[in-house]
């Protein structure tokens, strides 16, 4: 008969596994996955390396893993924010500038893992990765401009093409400084500014 892990056992490995992910999101905060062996992360996290292969094949199962923890909190950040914007009344250009701000201020607020996430060299399977992860703000991106389009309030346009411009633009504008580790004050203004000019039409408040 085949062991099943009873309940109890299996809510302490996935305790575990949070545990671990929890690690590892420091670790790739403080030294990008260069820093992220499996040995490291079990280090941090305080439990044996052995006991990492429980919850992952080995260092680029980690990684992938690790990349969809800390995007799926960014983007959850970003649509909030444009959740609110949208709820209080923004047009089109406020909309997707809510994308871009929210986007690139949590990116200058954390540049070691912001670089990590946008080009730090990593497994293939994070390139990978990082292509859904860009997807997903060009789709954003794309929900709020196709609407203004179809109704006028924005110049005729392909809103994904436009959104995927935008995405690989602001992405990277970013690199230098977060490569560099630095949080210029200057950084968002001038990529709100590119993003208002680039959509076209007239400006909302």
């Amino acid at each position: 008969m085949a062991y099943r892990r009873t309940p109890a056992v299996q809510a302490r490995l996935d305790a575990q596994r949070e545990t671990v992910l929890a690690a590892a999101v420091a670790l790739l905060a403080e030294r990008g996955y260069a820093g992220c062996s499996m040995a490291a992360v079990a280090e941090r996290a305080g439990i044996a390396t052995g006991s990492m292969y429980r919850h992952f094949a080995g260092k680029a199962e980690l990684s992938v893993e690790l990349f969809r923890t800390v995007v799926t909190g960014e983007v959850a950040a970003v649509e909030a924010a444009v959740g609110k914007a949208a709820a209080d009344g923004a047009g089109p250009h406020r909309l997707v500038a809510a994308v871009v701000e929210t986007f690139a201020a949590r990116a200058l607020a954390a540049p070691r893992l912001a670089y990590a996430l946008l080009a730090e060299p990593a497994d293939r399977v994070v390139d990978a990765e990082r292509l859904v992860f860009r997807r997903a703000f060009r789709d954003l991106m794309a929900a709020q401009i196709a609407p203004a389009v179809a109704d006028g309030r924005l110049p005729e346009q392909d809103a994904e093409l436009t959104a995927a411009a935008l995405v690989g633009a602001i992405g990277e504008a970013l690199v230098g400084p977060l490569a560099a580790g630095l949080g210029r004050d200057d950084v968002i203004p001038a990529l709100i500014s590119f993003t208002r000019r680039a959509l076209g039409g007239q400006h909302d408040a």
